[in-house]
């Protein structure tokens, strides 16, 4: 039998380093595409006062965080560069909702502009959650969450919160996910969505890089 040399078995091994190669990248987001998360709507005050500041957000990382009843919790990651990361900050609280494709004006609303450049409540009433986060009319479900714990990774902050209340406003609908959005998006809202998700994307890329240069060097 031949000798596995040193340089061979180098040879053979796969490169596992990031960015991934074209090919790589396709195999991994072929993966993703096999399940359509839904959308959530991520909401948080300055401080816990009626009027006080608000943000909102639609995000697809949050995860049930526990299977025990009577401890919930949901992991949340937010983007750091988002008008609402700011908001969880400052208070240590959020608002988590679903919402039916009735409702898809929302992510219009809370998707395709900062909230550091408009109010993305105007004309919406001022009801908070019992923790004081923003509750949003058009959800079909809503949690309030308190931040236990937090991770920062660079591009976003993953938190992990304990979920203190919550309910079903209508049971029947089903939550809209992001598939059915691409599906049901018209051309011009598609188009910007793509265009936001680009920009975030290289944003994002810039910040896991110099995160990952920071903890190299440590």
């Amino acid at each position: 039998m031949p000798e596995r040399t040193a340089a061979a078995t180098t040879h053979e091994r796969p490169d596992l380093t990031q960015p991934l190669d074209e090919a790589t990248a396709a195999a991994v987001d072929a993966v993703y595409h096999l399940y359509d998360p839904p959308l959530w709507l991520v909401t948080s005050s300055e401080s816990a006062d009626a009027a006080s500041t608000r943000g909102g957000c639609i995000a697809t990382f949050v995860e049930r965080g526990s299977i025990v009843r009577d401890r919930p919790r949901m992991v949340v990651g937010i983007a750091r560069q988002h008008h609402t990361w700011r908001m969880i900050e400052a208070s240590g609280h959020l608002a988590l909702h679903l919402f039916p494709e009735s409702s898809i004006d929302l992510v219009w609303r809370f998707g395709l502009a900062s909230g550091k450049h408009r109010d993305k409540f105007a004309s919406l009433p001022d009801q908070r959650t019992p923790l004081g986060s923003p509750r949003v009319p058009g959800a079909s479900a809503w949690l309030d969450c308190r931040v236990e714990d937090r991770m920062n990774t660079g591009d976003r902050t993953l938190y992990l919160t304990s979920v203190v209340a919550g309910g079903v406003v209508d049971a029947e609908a089903a939550p809209l996910t992001v598939g059915r959005l691409m599906a049901l998006a018209p051309e011009d809202k598609r188009t910007e969505l793509d265009r936001l998700y680009a920009r975030d994307g290289a944003i994002d890329a810039a910040a896991i890089d110099a995160w990952r240069k920071a903890r190299r060097a440590d």
